[in-house]
């Protein structure tokens, strides 16, 4: 998936675009664009944040003056048949200067923010995103439209297995959607909505669950040190996987390691002549050790 941002431009003389990737675009702010079939026949459209709009692949769009900044996103075509089930050797959509998908526009956002922070979240989010943003597409835009299958059942144990090892090897690298979903021989979007029917779980958030619980075994070690986890997690900053951390855990990793330092040295508490030795409770950390939801996109 490509994403660019394109901030507002005086230019008013009429410039040709052409995408030959399925593209739209997604309003960022309060403006207008001028655009239109034909050089001559430009038609000024107002837009709010959020609204979007796709243009004609391989044909392209006269565009003149463009005063509202926005996003323009690719979607591969693999994503788009993914998402059709392979019925199309080339999806195509139709062309709409303004449309509203509150949907659509969410999944946006959070591939704006991903950009803004620099994609800390690696290529699985993006992939995930992506294939979300294909499904809604196709079954919103698509010219010949065919509804999404839906699948009964889930993934058997064997792939499960199978997922759960390959993100194990893997728990270092930027691991991708088509990856997991080659592993056990699936398009990716089929795999998306088993995986989900079979954990509750989207793949990027159970790799996140996965890594965060790599992370809790090695900050429980002697010598860890934040970054050396955060690394080895297959985190690309060690912000980004505090913030992680602490959405899950509610409590930052330094918090984590020192709560759980702390217990392994708390004081027996022994009353004489009253049996056996009786250990002061436990400190509030061990309800961590079953990791929160992460959050749904």
């Amino acid at each position: 998936m490509k994403i660019e941002f394109f901030p507002p431009d005086s230019v008013t003389e009429p410039r040709h675009w052409v995408r030959h990737d399925q593209a739209f675009a997604m309003m960022l702010g309060t403006g207008s664009i001028e655009w239109g079939s034909k050089r001559s026949l430009l038609e000024k459209f107002d837009y709010a944040p959020g609204n979007l709009a796709t243009c004609e692949r391989h044909i392209g769009e006269w565009v003149g003056l463009v005063n509202v900044p926005h996003l323009h996103l690719g979607i591969s075509d693999a994503a788009l048949m993914a998402s059709s089930d392979g019925a199309y050797g080339e999806v195509e959509l139709r062309a709409c200067r303004k449309f509203a998908n509150p949907r659509l526009s969410a999944l946006v956002a959070a591939a704006h923010a991903e950009m803004v922070a620099g994609f800390p979240s690696g290529r699985l989010f993006l992939d995930s995103v992506e294939q979300a943003m294909a499904i809604a597409l196709v079954t919103d835009r698509a010219v010949r439209h065919r509804p999404v299958q839906i699948y009964q059942g889930g993934l058997g144990a064997a792939r499960l297995r199978r997922i759960k090892e390959l993100v194990d090897a893997k728990m270092e690298d930027d691991l991708g959607l088509g990856e997991m979903a080659e592993s056990v021989g699936l398009s990716t979007a089929h795999f998306a909505r088993m995986f989900r029917k079979s954990t509750g779980e989207t793949p990027h958030q159970f790799v996140l669950r996965q890594r965060i619980e790599r992370a809790k075994t090695m900050l429980r070690g002697p010598d860890a040190r934040v970054l050396d986890v955060a690394v080895a997690c297959g985190f690309k900053t060690q912000q980004h996987f505090a913030q992680v951390f602490r959405d899950v855990c509610k409590v930052s990793p330094t918090e984590y390691r020192q709560n759980f330092l702390g217990s392994e040295d708390t004081p027996q508490l022994v009353i004489p002549d009253s049996g056996p030795e009786r250990r002061l409770p436990d400190l509030p950390f061990t309800s961590l050790l079953t990791p929160s939801p992460v959050r749904n996109l």
